[in-house]
């Protein structure tokens, strides 16, 4: 907690500091953004809160609304979503803007976890089979086939990346995992050669590979992200003095890329406690995840963890050039409601877990002999 809440006010900071100087932005109000990323973090902690204080057998109980509620809400953005940087993702609501495929992330991981441990607790099959895998993937499958059609390539590598988490935790053979490996490789190349990505996601293929052959135009944002993270140096050149992101070279910089402000006005130093943070969060969302009493949640915590952790690295990298970009959100760090809400949630069930956990009695007096527990 106290690392996730040290990420939410350095995020709070730099968001603060990338859009200050922007009048085009903040209409010369220049704490616009700080204002409404805190009313952002303050909704979150709320939800937040709402999902430890609940009793884990509602959490179980609720997990099917929540997928539910997700899955209408990507049909809605098909249908009367707004278009913003190519991708139909969002569903504006007055004067709130809403992306449903954020909450589709842990839409998913609880929607798997809840079916893997239905069909496993109770019994004495303890095996996850094919016909677990199948309907695990069936859970997944319908949320990807609607971010696909809008398209949000970055939200769709992320959700690949949990879902294929979450079955190896759970279980998966390994010829499941191996095989879904293969034919995601094969996928990739199929939708390459046969023209299904859009020409603009090509392009930022195309200069992921070589940042110079397009410097103007789809290598703009690479080329710029990493001119302001090597302007940083080892210490930085100050909060809210970066040269770059004053000026505003980096485009998004208050959203996908907020790692820059972090590189070149914190320098190594500074952004090196931010990936040490995140990683603190990955690290305990694995033990909460390795000291789980039940499968349900082992399960949530172990997709929880992968979901963080892909995004962050995807998120950094393309930051440094070292992966494509895609519009994914810095968990914790990024402006934006929908991402600090699904995050906040995903924190929520995390402690609801570890305190069920930690109150239940050791497994070494639990299983100490055969005789049967009845609950109080």
């Amino acid at each position: 907690m106290l690392a996730s809440l040290a990420l939410v006010a350095l995020g709070t900071l730099l968001v603060w500091s990338a859009t200050a100087p922007r009048d085009s932005l903040t209409g010369g109000d220049p704490t616009a953004y700080l204002k409404k990323q805190l009313v952002n973090v303050a909704i979150g902690v709320v939800l937040m809160v709402l999902v430890m204080a609940t009793d884990h057998r509602w959490v179980r109980i609720v997990a099917p609304l929540v997928y539910v509620a997700s899955v209408v809400g990507l049909v809605l953005v098909l249908v009367m979503g707004s278009t913003i940087n190519g991708s139909r993702s969002w569903l504006m609501l007055g004067g709130m803007s809403i992306q449903p495929s954020e909450f589709a992330k842990l839409a998913v991981v609880i929607g798997m976890a809840l079916l893997v441990a239905e069909r496993s607790e109770g019994s004495w099959r303890r095996q996850v089979g094919t016909g677990d895998v199948v309907g695990m993937l069936a859970i997944a499958g319908l949320p990807a086939v609607l971010i696909l059609l809008q398209p949000d390539l970055g939200t769709m590598l992320v959700l690949t990346a949990t879902v294929f988490g979450v079955l190896a935790t759970s279980g998966a053979p390994r010829r499941w995992l191996g095989g879904l490996g293969l034919a995601g490789i094969v996928a990739a190349a199929v939708a390459v050669s046969a023209g299904v990505l859009k020409d603009y996601q090509v392009d930022r293929f195309m200069a992921f590979t070589n940042p110079a052959l397009d410097p103007r135009g789809a290598g703009y944002n690479v080329e710029q992200a990493r001119i302001a993270v090597g302007n940083g140096g080892v210490f930085g050149q100050g909060l809210f003095h970066g040269s770059q992101t004053r000026a505003g070279f980096v485009p998004e910089q208050h959203t996908d890329f907020i790692f820059t402000v972090a590189g070149e006005e914190l320098g190594l130093v500074g952004a090196g406690i931010l990936i040490g943070l995140l990683a603190i969060v990955i690290w305990r969302a694995l033990v909460i995840a390795t000291r789980a009493q039940d499968m349900f949640g082992r399960v949530a915590a172990a997709g929880i963890a992968c979901w963080f952790g892909f995004q962050a690295f995807q998120n950094i990298g393309m930051c440094l050039g070292i992966m494509p970009v895609t519009g994914v959100p810095l968990p914790f760090v990024s402006y934006g409601g929908s991402s600090m809400f699904a995050g906040m949630l995903a924190l929520g069930l995390l402690q609801n877990i570890h305190l069920r956990s930690a109150a239940t009695l050791p497994t070494r007096f639990t299983n100490a002999s055969p005789r049967i527990l009845v609950p109080r």
